[in-house]
């Protein structure tokens, strides 16, 4: 089974888990779990009743109190993930399947009917293939309620830049569905994300309101994700390794965004200051597997960021550098300086 970002697993114990990331260890899949079997739950699918769950600390800590054994210490990332066993994966939802089901299908919901009108819109104007297309979320696995989001998700660099050309040019036609989030909907999406953050609304806002990734279609939240394809990995397990080596807070320029409307993101950086923390290392870049890290900044721009500083062993350039990883804890961030 070959697992990336954006698809879903389902479990023996029917626990639904995110996947994280390209990379995955042998006969393992690091994936979190985010929707989760409970009488009292308000998403439905048949007969099961789910609960979802959001925050990485409650993931973490639900792991904890019921399946302990599926948190690993991984030697190669150098800290404790939840990693999926193959041999407990019941059902692999893939992105790009579900939007064929949505498709081919001749009844659809309100959300699958937007969905499926935002992803046709995005298609006519970029003309990727559908088959690099796909749905992610609570709607992939049919567990969405009447006021989801839309989740798609683009695999491929080249479909991914002319799918961001294209989402620039529907937010600034005054008659396209596509719209930029409103102050106010800045407003909820800080107080929702709140818990799970550490910045001012003025910091969130100087960042949060130019991005193009995300905004609103026909009323509806909608979060666009972009994915390297298949072919474009170069790192397997076990080529790259990651040690950690303490916890920053610096300042930098930014040298290269081209990598930061990925998820996986990455920011090179060049004239880095460390103001707090672990000192003497020469940090080259910041990265974050989380999709609310996607576009924070531009090249040229200066930013100020917290996170852990991880010492980085590519045996395939036989080069090490150090980077700063953000999105593990409630305290990393990234902002304008």
């Amino acid at each position: 089974m070959k697992a990336r970002e954006g698809e879903v697993l389902r479990d023996l114990n029917e626990i639904l888990f995110d996947v994280k990331g390209l990379v995955h260890p042998p006969s393992k899949v690091i994936a979190f779990p985010r929707f989760i079997p409970d009488s009292c739950g308000n998403r439905t699918h048949g007969d099961a009743t789910y609960r979802k769950i959001y925050s990485i600390s409650e993931r973490f800590k639900f792991l904890e109190q019921n399946f302990p054994n599926y948190m690993v210490y991984d030697l190669v990332f150098d800290e404790v993930l939840c990693e999926v066993p193959l041999e407990n994966a019941k059902q692999h939802y893939k992105s790009v399947d579900r939007l064929k089901e949505i498709r081919c299908s001749k009844e659809l919901d309100a959300l699958e009917k937007d969905a499926l009108e935002l992803l046709g819109l995005l298609r006519s104007h970029a003309n990727v293939p559908w088959n690099k297309m796909g749905i992610s979320g609570s709607l992939l696995v049919k567990l969405h309620a009447s006021n989801s989001d839309i989740d798609p998700i683009i695999y491929g660099t080249k479909n991914c830049r002319i799918v961001y050309d294209a989402l620039k040019v529907l937010q600034q036609d005054a008659k396209s569905a596509v719209k930029s989030y409103s102050m106010e909907e800045l407003q909820d999406l800080f107080r929702f994300r709140f818990p799970d953050t550490q910045v001012s609304f003025e910091d969130f806002k100087r960042t949060e309101s130019r991005k193009v990734l995300q905004g609103k279609f026909k009323g509806r939240d909608y979060f666009i994700r972009f994915v390297k394809d298949w072919g474009e990995i170069q790192e397997e397990y076990g080529t790259v390794r990651y040690r950690n080596v303490g916890y920053a807070r610096i300042k930098a320029e930014i040298k290269d965004d081209s990598e930061a409307i990925f998820t996986p993101c990455n920011y090179k950086l060049k004239n880095v200051e460390n103001l707090e923390g672990t000192r003497s290392y020469p940090i080259e870049e910041i990265a974050s597997f989380r999709g609310r890290f996607c576009e924070q900044a531009r090249t040229s721009e200066t930013v100020i960021a917290q996170g852990k500083i991880e010492h980085v062993i590519d045996n395939r350039q036989n080069r090490e550098y150090f980077r700063l990883l953000i999105g593990n804890k409630q305290s990393d961030y990234i902002v304008l300086a």
